[in-house]
């Protein structure tokens, strides 16, 4: 689901994220419940340049968030919880992030699984949360993308729980 935010992007960096698990719910600009075959339900909430995903008792939100130090962990795997986050921060040459967020957004656009939002002002602007739809055996898994032009960043994550 490709969706049109009705805010301003936040002008921030990757280096600005940090990850929490837990907390409150955050103030959403959209929210996608999905509910899966033989699974948990999830909610993909787009918080602006952010996201946060609900999957059961666990929240994982990853934001610029105030009064918190930016940490985004590369890896961090808590295999008594079952759960599993890695984040990469790609920073593309020439027009690189923009061919990449086009495939990106084409790619998501008519996914039942994603939620994509494109921030006004730029195309490129876009926070997305797909949910995988082949995660190993036992276990429900999400990716995400956050595209920041203005200092040409991509931050992909990729989320694995047990359930």
């Amino acid at each position: 689901m490709l969706v049109t935010l009705h805010a301003p992007y936040v002008d921030t960096s990757a280096a600005d994220l940090s990850l929490t698990i837990g907390g409150p719910e955050r103030p959403a600009l959209h929210v996608r419940e999905l509910t899966l075959p033989g699974g948990p339900t999830l909610r993909l909430r787009l918080l602006g340049a952010s996201h946060q995903v609900i999957c059961g008792a666990l929240t994982e939100t990853v934001a610029c968030l105030p009064g918190r130090p930016p940490h985004l962990p590369g890896t961090l795997h808590d295999d008594a919880a079952g759960y599993r986050f890695t984040a990469t921060v790609l920073r593309p040459d020439d027009h690189g992030l923009r061919a990449r967020v086009a495939a990106l957004r084409a790619a998501l656009a008519d996914d039942p699984y994603a939620l994509v939002g494109v921030f006004p002002g730029d195309l490129d602007a876009v926070t997305a949360l797909s949910v995988r739809p082949d995660p190993p055996a036992g276990t429900v898994a999400w990716r995400t993308w956050h595209a920041y032009p203005q200092t040409n960043e991509l931050v992909l994550t990729e989320t694995v729980v047990a359930l």
